[in-house]
């Protein structure tokens, strides 16, 4: 009894408060080091396993079937009291008898003005502000994100195959492809290397 209360008195000392307390830290840090140690184990374990499925059944794809269709392509222009001002690059992309939110598209200047800089886009019945002009075409739509420095990737069996396309025109969310791909051609929407093996999600 006596050598209990001895020790509960050392106890009491701020030395020995002081030990514990470092005891308590170490403990502390010991615990945190071992539970990032094993949820390190358990993501490295699972990438491992993700590996082994992407080098055995291929790497799992989202794809998208290539038909001729129609589509529109919508491009944004400002317009104010019936007029629009766009630059050269774009010019192109606009031209009379385009639709634009219930408006239509009467003109567009091919010189540039000299007090812009710029095309001048004349319009009837478009209201102001930011609208969009609309082209339509039949040809073969893909989204804007499968093509890459005009190339896009397509299903060859259970490969990824590179394709040389040639976008005709686009928009924020779908390409216009003129010539490279054919009706029945599987584009491939998953970002994927030329030559990995692949996995067609269903």
């Amino acid at each position: 009894m006596e050598k209990l209360q001895h020790l509960m008195e050392q106890l009491k000392q701020p030395r020995a408060r002081k030990i514990m307390s470092i005891g308590l830290v170490v403990a502390l840090v010991l615990w945190v080091v071992f539970r990032f140690t094993m949820i390190g184990i358990e993501n490295a374990r699972s990438v491992y396993n993700a590996s082994r499925v992407a080098q055995t059944d291929g790497v799992p794809v989202v794809v998208q079937q290539i038909e001729r269709t129609s589509g529109v392509l919508r491009e944004p222009i400002a317009v104010k009291s019936n007029r629009a001002y766009v630059a050269s690059g774009r010019a192109h992309k606009f031209g009379a008898g385009q639709h634009v939110a219930g408006g239509v598209i009467v003109s567009v200047s091919p010189d540039i003005d000299l007090d812009s800089g710029m095309h001048v886009v004349r319009t009837r019945g478009v209201a102001d502000g930011l609208q969009y002009a609309e082209f339509r075409a039949t040809g073969h739509f893909v989204p804007v994100y499968a093509v890459n420095n005009g190339v896009v990737m397509v299903v060859d069996g259970d490969i990824a195959r590179a394709r040389d396309v040639v976008v005709a025109r686009q928009d924020a969310e779908n390409a216009l492809i003129s010539s490279g791909l054919n009706d029945g051609d599987v584009v491939i929407l998953t970002h994927v290397s030329d030559g990995e093996k692949i996995q067609v999600k269903e």
